[in-house]
């Protein structure tokens, strides 16, 4: 399966049978199979009826909308909520549950650190001239990692605490290994400040959107999280999800930069913002999808898990 990705002004989307037909404003023509696509993601004006949108729920292709400058993720139709109700009752009592609580968000930011130090250590292993930058932040991700492990369950804001140090020492890390010339010193963001936090902002929504699909196809809530949490129009269970997946993404804009697919010719500036250019979306996107398939499948893994837990919570069971 597979995402179509519509990057264009006017185009427009109908259905021809089993397939979706992409049409743009020269009179272009493009068929899509409708049984090789689980997604859609839509930036600019893209004309489409409802009756495909209907058409698209009934086969659990979803629909997400980015933003058109900074790709921020506007919204997503999924279709039909899952039948089985239990589930979200349950999600609902583990999140009361203060002690499940506090024992899945250290679970989460341990698994985080664990991948983040990973690909330190990765670049460290081909990028020996930027030894002193990584080495500092993989000591610190490693002591981080340590105090978690030694603790007792922590409050959340420790834990957040904790977070956000190793998070600025990680950073700082792999700004030993991007390229200079993209500017790149710290995590920025509303907006990105630099080409290569752009990558980041963009890799993030794109996984985000993955893990919502992931979540409703789960038959969860995902507006109901637990280390993020609840807030208005904040999708927080698809937050927690991604939270120890980062680091594909932080290895995907990585390896762009690296290999110089994408260099500062496809960014510009607007003010303070920093924006890619439609050439270097599209290899951003292209380079996403070939790297997306694990991240996808852990996804899935992970949601359906937690909601046959939830299954027996929302029955009155412990969800440990």
């Amino acid at each position: 399966m597979s995402t179509l990705y519509l990057d264009r002004q006017t185009a427009a989307l109908e259905r021809e049978g089993e397939s979706i037909i992409v049409r743009d404003r020269h009179g272009g023509r493009t068929s899509v199979p409708m049984h090789l696509l689980d997604r859609i993601v839509i930036r600019g004006t893209v004309v489409l009826d409802t009756s495909l949108l209907g058409h698209l729920g009934e086969h659990g292709i979803v629909v997400s909308i980015l933003s058109g400058r900074f790709h921020r993720l506007q919204g997503s139709f999924t279709g039909l909520l899952h039948n089985d109700a239990r589930r979200r009752l349950g999600q609902a009592r583990a999140y009361d549950d203060v002690a499940w609580r506090r024992h899945w968000n250290r679970r989460l930011v341990v698994l985080k650190l664990r991948n983040q130090q990973r690909l330190l250590a990765e670049m460290l292993a081909c990028r020996s001239d930027a030894r002193a930058g990584l080495s500092r932040a993989i000591g610190s991700l490693r002591e981080a990692r340590a105090r978690l492990s030694g603790a007792g369950e922590l409050p959340p804001d420790v834990l957040m605490g904790v977070e956000g140090a190793a998070a600025r020492a990680y950073f700082k890390g792999l700004a030993a290994v991007v390229p200079p010339a993209l500017g790149f010193s710290a995590r920025t963001r509303r907006p990105p400040k630099d080409p290569f936090n752009v990558l980041l902002s963009l890799g993030y929504t794109l996984m985000h959107s993955d893990a919502v699909k992931a979540v409703w196809a789960a038959g969860l809530d995902p507006y109901l999280g637990f280390y993020h949490q609840p807030d208005y129009g904040r999708e927080s269970l698809a937050s927690d999800l991604i939270e120890p997946l980062r680091p594909r993404v932080d290895r995907l804009a990585w390896q762009l930069c690296r290999d110089q697919t994408l260099t500062g010719r496809h960014f510009s500036r607007n003010g303070q913002a920093c924006l890619l250019s439609k050439a270097g979306r599209h290899h951003f996107y292209k380079a996403y999808e070939q790297d997306a398939g694990s991240a996808r499948r852990a996804l899935r893994r992970v949601a359906f898990t937690l909601a046959r837990r939830f299954i027996t919570y929302g029955e009155g069971e412990t969800a440990a």
